[in-house]
């Protein structure tokens, strides 16, 4: 399977995906780390990550897929969220909490 269809299949079969350097029980960056921390705290269950650091084609088709340069990457329902930057914006707003609470 190519990348981008891995990508694309991921994301349309899962509720919230999170690709990420490293796993979630073991990030291997500090802003995948605080990613995973927030999606903890809201309480988001049924949680997939892709750890990009396995293979270096999903890594580089993550980025061409969303049109973000940078890791780690959020989509709920299927939707580019941002990365851990956006999430922390929104956690802090609340709009995180409602985008969870509404699933």
């Amino acid at each position: 399977m190519e990348a981008k269809d891995f990508i694309a299949k991921t994301v349309a079969d899962n509720p919230y995906v999170l690709f990420m350097k490293g796993t979630a029980q073991f990030p291997q960056c500090g802003f995948s780390g605080r990613a995973i921390q927030i999606l903890k705290t809201v309480g988001v269950k049924n949680l997939v990550t892709v750890n990009v650091l396995e293979d270096d084609d999903v890594r580089q088709a993550v980025k061409e897929f969303a049109n973000w340069p940078t890791i780690p990457q959020l989509y709920i329902n299927g939707e580019f969220v941002g990365g851990s930057d956006i999430m922390q914006e929104m956690f802090q707003s609340g709009e995180l909490q409602k985008m969870v609470e509404a699933q």
